[in-house]
């Protein structure tokens, strides 16, 4: 079976000021709720990141993690630019490790050969990987090809030269500097999925890794149009992947609009959610994607932000909604409609959704949040948490800042309340199972906040407390 994916860039990054909010609700055997608080340990500025101006930025791969954990230790894959390298690959990979002495700079590339961030998975307990896609052309090359490879670290000894693996394709690549590529690790198993978008035809090729080390190519998946930026997981066998559809403005009129008003020629929108996957990798493609949902008959926007999956198989997929991306297109076309945005939490098992909820929206409503950007954590025993930035109205005021809720059983939805941060984040990545992270009642945060450009993490502790 073929299935197609290809994915353009996102520009948009949040990197406004937020004050930040973060806070863990549970629920307990009789339903009855207590409160969760998350104790901030560490917060510090790793790296500071110079503007490479090509299109992708530190947070580019959204879809996928540059951040994960082994036990005590944190490993981190960052992008530094090169001064007056020539675009479009002008970046390469660092490593970075933190240990209890805090964070080293363990290894980088030694030429400027990136566009893209490179992402991480690792092993419970093994090593340390990061998908990489260097240009094989002379710097300055745009558009051109590359080779995607996947580099293994030792991480008792970060510093030793890695590893270079080359992943097995299906006939008919053709890679370049923008790969839309997802990676994701089974850290239980030791096993790896790696995706890279074929630029000319959109198909997304998935090439994957068994515990034994060795590399199979796996055919390649198609949707229904373009999508891009893929969430990528892997557990026991099963792969899923989520992914936004990504086309320039289908709509004349709409888009002779968006230009008289923005002045942009960029103009992709992003309005139909997919979901696919495969209950056995080793032997089975990847069902026909369905279509979660959608915003294109009333010029919205959607964003995928992250996916679960549990022990039963069922997906959890979590994303932002619009019905109406522009207030103006929204007056002329939509008049008296509202303008919202939702953060949507989904559940799929067997390609059929099994439930939606609206976890927060705007309007912001008593105890609720306006939502902007998120992700899951999962917590040492499988709970399910939602981490997400976004605005609180308090005492009339309009406050930015980071929210975190636990899912509860049920309908219920998640009660947000606050963790003090001096810098919140506006856009993040996680210690997730999907990149091979173990579940753990640390959450370790990586990303943008309110002192860009400096990039910054934070430690964040699960504490228990009756309300």
């Amino acid at each position: 079976m073929k299935y197609r994916l290809r994915i353009r860039s996102f520009p948009r990054m949040i990197t406004c000021c937020l004050y930040c909010f973060s806070a863990i609700y549970a629920v307990d055997a009789a339903g009855k709720g207590h409160a969760v608080r998350g104790k901030v340990e560490v917060e510090e500025v790793v790296t500071r990141y110079a503007p490479a101006n090509n299109g992708a930025g530190p947070m580019w791969c959204y879809g996928s993690t540059v951040i994960a954990r082994q036990g005590s230790d944190v490993f981190l894959s960052v992008i530094e630019t090169g001064k007056d390298v020539p675009l479009l690959c002008n970046t390469r990979w660092q490593l970075w490790r933190r240990s209890v002495k805090g964070w080293k700079l363990a290894q980088a590339e030694k030429e400027y050969r990136q566009r893209e961030p490179c992402p991480m998975a690792v092993f419970q307990g093994g090593s340390v990987f990061l998908s990489v896609n260097p240009s094989i052309e002379p710097a300055g090359t745009k558009y051109g090809p590359c080779k995607p490879l996947v580099l293994e670290f030792d991480p008792a000894n970060p510093p030793v030269p890695a590893k270079t693996h080359t992943p097995a394709w299906a006939d008919g690549t053709y890679f370049t500097d923008h790969s839309y590529r997802g990676f994701a690790a089974d850290g239980a198993n030791g096993e790896l999925l790696l995706l890279n978008i074929n630029a000319k035809t959109s198909e997304q090729f998935v090439s994957y890794r068994d515990k034994s080390g060795r590399w199979h190519e796996k055919g390649t998946i198609t949707f229904p149009i373009r999508s891009c930026y893929p969430q990528v997981a892997l557990r026991d066998g099963a792969a899923h992947v989520m992914a936004i559809g990504d086309i320039v403005e289908p709509v004349k009129e709409w888009q002779k609009l968006k230009f008289e008003k923005l002045k942009r020629k960029w103009d992709y929108v992003f309005r139909r959610l997919f979901y696919t996957y495969t209950d056995d990798i080793h032997t089975t493609g990847f069902c026909e994607p369905i279509e979660i949902d959608t915003v294109e008959k009333t010029a919205g926007h959607i964003r995928n932000l992250d996916m679960h999956i549990d022990q039963t198989g069922a997906a959890h997929l979590l994303y932002t909604k619009q019905p109406h991306q522009y207030e103006f297109i929204r007056n002329k076309y939509f008049p008296g409609q509202e303008m919202k945005t939702c953060l949507e939490y989904a559940i799929v098992k067997d390609g059929k959704v099994l439930s939606r909820q609206t976890l927060a929206e705007r309007p912001v409503g008593p105890n609720g949040f306006e939502p902007s950007f998120g992700r899951f954590h999962i917590g040492r025993a499988g709970e399910l948490y939602v981490i997400a930035a976004g605005v609180s109205v308090e005492k009339g005021q309009r406050t930015y800042g980071n929210f975190l809720g636990r899912i509860p059983a049920g309908k219920d939805k998640p009660k947000f309340e606050r963790i003090e941060l001096k810098h919140p984040f506006g856009n993040f990545f996680t210690n997730t199972p999907r990149g091979g992270s173990k579940p753990s009642d640390i959450i370790d945060i990586f990303g943008i906040a309110n002192d860009s450009p400096n990039l910054r993490y934070a430690r964040i502790r699960i504490e228990s407390g009756r309300d």
